[in-house]
């Protein structure tokens, strides 16, 4: 796999913008860390999926069929998740990755809610991220995030579409299906 990087391309030519010659300066030193950087994340990158498609490639490319999930938020879904076989419900998945609320109850009444910093963080994020992703170019997802805009307002319906995604990684990963985009928009 070749990786291509595009830095040196967009770099070129920003640091004789300026007048200054000591910001010239400043700004040289700073591309140059800005390429050797790239390098090194590029090759480091290149050795992660490696290392993913030997610890679970099928997962990995079952993530990857999510529409606008792709090599890196998939890899961290899945090292996050480390093990979908940890989870004995979906509930519990969902809980984990922080997509649900905590409810304080005692003897069946409900005082609210608690817990916001249980769970995953870097789960939250990756499956808001999903969510914001999952809806570029995607009608019927901007369709179906309306109706929930509508509903609930676009803060909550975009969680919502967070837990959904949730709710279907587990799933794929538990029955070792692809995205069905019909069915987590119910089509």
């Amino acid at each position: 796999m070749i990786i291509v990087s595009y830095v040196p391309l967009i770099l070129s030519g920003i640091a004789q913008r300026f007048d200054d010659p000591s910001v010239q300066k400043n700004m040289a030193v700073d591309l140059e860390l800005i390429q050797a950087y790239d390098h090194l994340l590029t090759q480091l990158e290149h050795d992660i999926i490696a290392c993913a498609k030997e610890h679970d490639l099928r997962s990995y490319a079952l993530l990857q069929t999510i529409p606008g999930v792709g090599r890196i938020l998939g890899l961290v879904i899945l090292y996050e998740i480390e093990s979908i076989e940890r989870f004995p419900s979906v509930q519990d998945f969902v809980s984990y990755c922080r997509l649900v609320k905590c409810i304080k109850e005692s003897n069946g009444k409900k005082y609210g809610s608690s817990g916001k910093k249980i769970g995953n963080a870097h789960l939250k994020w990756a499956f808001s991220e999903a969510a914001v992703l999952f809806l570029k170019g995607n009608e019927p997802a901007k369709k179906f995030l309306q109706r929930l805009t509508h509903k609930h307002g676009k803060a909550k319906a975009l969680s919502i579409l967070a837990h959904k995604l949730g709710r279907a990684v587990y799933f794929m990963l538990k029955n070792k299906e692809a995205f069905n985009q019909k069915q987590l928009l119910g089509l």
